[in-house]
């Protein structure tokens, strides 16, 4: 089984920034990919950024220039660095280990990131 807690969530001013933080426990496999998803109140989940077991990344277009996804294995800890949040970044953020190996998702259970002036 997996573990998935998330930290760092909390109110910030448009243009702020703030470092969401997952730590995963259980057992974690070297080639799990792990990311970050969002859900906004009245919109489905969706994809924010993921880093592969080899540290490819993506992100949504939206978040592009702004959010920086790391990982360290060591750790078993993923980062979100989210910096020139807008209004429209404002949703509860979920980490995500997808399991290649056998093609499951583990979530968390989510932090809250509310961007208001």
């Amino acid at each position: 089984q997996v573990q998935l807690v998330e930290s760092g969530g909390g109110l910030v001013q448009p243009g702020g920034s703030l470092r969401l933080s997952c730590a995963a426990s259980g057992s974690i496999f070297s080639s799990d990919n792990m990311g970050w998803y969002r859900q906004a109140p009245g919109k489905e989940r969706e994809l924010v950024a993921r880093i592969t077991s080899r540290n490819s990344t993506n992100y949504a277009d939206s978040v592009k220039g702004r959010f920086t996804i790391s990982r360290d294995n060591a750790k078993n800890t993923v980062y979100l660095q989210m910096n020139s949040l807008k209004p429209e970044d404002t949703a509860v953020y979920y980490c995500n280990l997808f399991r290649v190996m056998y093609v499951l998702n583990y979530w968390g259970k989510g932090t809250l990131v509310t961007v208001s002036s």
